[in-house]
Protein backbone atom coordinates (compact mmCIF):
# COMPACT_ATOMS: atom_id res chain seq x y z
CA UNK A 1 0.00 0.00 0.00
CA UNK A 2 1.26 3.13 -0.60
CA UNK A 3 1.23 5.67 1.84
CA UNK A 4 0.45 9.33 -0.30
CA UNK A 5 2.14 12.85 -0.14
CA UNK A 6 -0.49 15.89 -0.44
CA UNK A 7 0.78 18.22 -2.56
CA UNK A 8 -0.79 21.08 -4.33
CA UNK A 9 -2.69 20.46 -7.70
CA UNK A 10 -4.51 22.75 -10.18
CA UNK A 11 -7.32 20.33 -10.74
CA UNK A 12 -8.45 20.72 -6.72
CA UNK A 13 -9.08 24.48 -7.44
CA UNK A 14 -12.83 24.44 -6.92
CA UNK A 15 -12.28 23.27 -3.17
CA UNK A 16 -10.39 26.36 -2.77
CA UNK A 17 -7.15 24.41 -1.90
CA UNK A 18 -5.42 22.51 -4.58
CA UNK A 19 -4.04 18.96 -3.70
CA UNK A 20 -2.54 16.05 -5.64
CA UNK A 21 -1.04 12.42 -4.65
CA UNK A 22 2.63 11.43 -4.90
CA UNK A 23 3.47 7.91 -4.05
CA UNK A 24 5.42 7.95 -1.15
CA UNK A 25 9.33 7.16 -2.33
CA UNK A 26 13.03 8.27 -2.09
CA UNK A 27 13.15 10.17 -5.22
CA UNK A 28 10.75 11.74 -7.75
CA UNK A 29 11.92 13.02 -11.28
CA UNK A 30 11.09 16.42 -12.48
CA UNK A 31 8.44 15.12 -14.80
CA UNK A 32 6.40 13.47 -12.18
CA UNK A 33 7.08 16.71 -9.20
CA UNK A 34 5.88 19.21 -12.51
CA UNK A 35 3.05 17.11 -13.33
CA UNK A 36 1.48 16.55 -9.57
CA UNK A 37 2.00 20.87 -9.02
CA UNK A 38 0.01 21.51 -12.27
CA UNK A 39 3.04 23.35 -14.16
CA UNK A 40 5.80 22.98 -16.67
CA UNK A 41 9.35 21.79 -15.98
CA UNK A 42 10.83 24.69 -16.82
CA UNK A 43 8.76 26.39 -13.84
CA UNK A 44 10.28 23.94 -11.38
CA UNK A 45 13.92 24.60 -12.90
CA UNK A 46 13.47 28.20 -12.46
CA UNK A 47 12.77 28.01 -8.94
CA UNK A 48 15.88 25.24 -8.23
CA UNK A 49 17.64 28.28 -9.55
CA UNK A 50 15.83 31.44 -7.23
CA UNK A 51 15.16 29.10 -4.01
CA UNK A 52 18.68 28.26 -1.84
CA UNK A 53 15.70 25.70 -0.36
CA UNK A 54 15.77 23.29 -3.15
CA UNK A 55 18.49 21.25 -3.64
CA UNK A 56 17.59 17.89 -6.19
CA UNK A 57 20.22 15.47 -6.30
CA UNK A 58 21.38 14.38 -10.17
CA UNK A 59 22.48 11.54 -11.03
CA UNK A 60 25.11 10.62 -13.55
CA UNK A 61 23.42 12.04 -16.60
CA UNK A 62 21.84 15.11 -14.63
CA UNK A 63 18.36 14.32 -14.23
CA UNK A 64 17.17 15.92 -11.20
CA UNK A 65 16.04 13.46 -8.66
CA UNK A 66 13.56 15.32 -6.04
CA UNK A 67 13.51 13.89 -2.37
CA UNK A 68 10.55 14.36 -0.74
CA UNK A 69 12.10 17.20 1.71
CA UNK A 70 12.36 19.08 -1.60
CA UNK A 71 8.70 18.60 -2.68
CA UNK A 72 7.65 19.83 0.95
CA UNK A 73 9.60 22.94 -0.11
CA UNK A 74 8.40 23.13 -3.26
CA UNK A 75 5.08 23.02 -1.99
CA UNK A 76 5.89 25.83 0.61
CA UNK A 77 7.37 28.04 -2.49
CA UNK A 78 3.89 27.37 -4.74
CA UNK A 79 2.08 27.83 -1.68
CA UNK A 80 3.54 30.97 -1.38
CA UNK A 81 3.91 32.10 -5.11
CA UNK A 82 0.65 30.87 -6.43
CA UNK A 83 -1.31 31.00 -3.86
CA UNK A 84 -0.69 34.25 -1.49
CA UNK A 85 0.84 35.91 -4.24
CA UNK A 86 4.23 36.47 -3.16
CA UNK A 87 6.39 37.99 -5.75
CA UNK A 88 9.52 35.64 -5.92
CA UNK A 89 11.88 38.20 -4.00
CA UNK A 90 9.27 38.62 -1.41
CA UNK A 91 8.81 34.79 -0.90
CA UNK A 92 12.65 34.19 -0.55
CA UNK A 93 12.92 36.90 2.32
CA UNK A 94 9.71 35.41 3.69
CA UNK A 95 11.51 31.70 3.90
CA UNK A 96 15.08 33.45 4.95
CA UNK A 97 13.67 34.98 7.98
CA UNK A 98 10.28 32.93 8.86
CA UNK A 99 11.02 29.44 7.29
CA UNK A 100 9.55 27.73 10.51
CA UNK A 101 6.78 29.81 11.06
CA UNK A 102 5.49 29.99 7.63
CA UNK A 103 6.07 26.32 7.25
CA UNK A 104 3.99 25.21 10.84
CA UNK A 105 1.00 27.93 9.62
CA UNK A 106 1.01 26.30 5.78
CA UNK A 107 1.06 22.78 7.58
CA UNK A 108 -1.58 23.79 9.66
CA UNK A 109 -3.77 25.37 6.84
CA UNK A 110 -3.34 22.35 4.88
CA UNK A 111 -4.96 20.00 8.43
CA UNK A 112 -7.38 22.18 8.21
CA UNK A 113 -8.52 22.51 5.01
CA UNK A 114 -8.82 18.74 4.91
CA UNK A 115 -10.78 18.57 7.93
CA UNK A 116 -12.80 21.37 6.09
CA UNK A 117 -13.22 18.93 3.16
CA UNK A 118 -14.33 15.71 5.05
CA UNK A 119 -17.22 17.88 6.85
CA UNK A 120 -18.20 18.97 3.55
CA UNK A 121 -18.55 15.50 2.41
CA UNK A 122 -19.71 14.57 5.51
CA UNK A 123 -22.58 16.99 5.32
CA UNK A 124 -23.73 16.15 1.36
CA UNK A 125 -23.79 12.29 2.60
CA UNK A 126 -27.24 13.47 5.41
Amino acid sequence: MWNIIPIFDNSAQASGFMKANLPEKRYYNIGEVAKAFGVNTSLIRFWEKEFDELKPKKNAKGNRKFTPEDVKNLELIFYLVKERGFTLEGAKTHLKENKKKTFDNFELIQKLEFIKNELIKIKETL
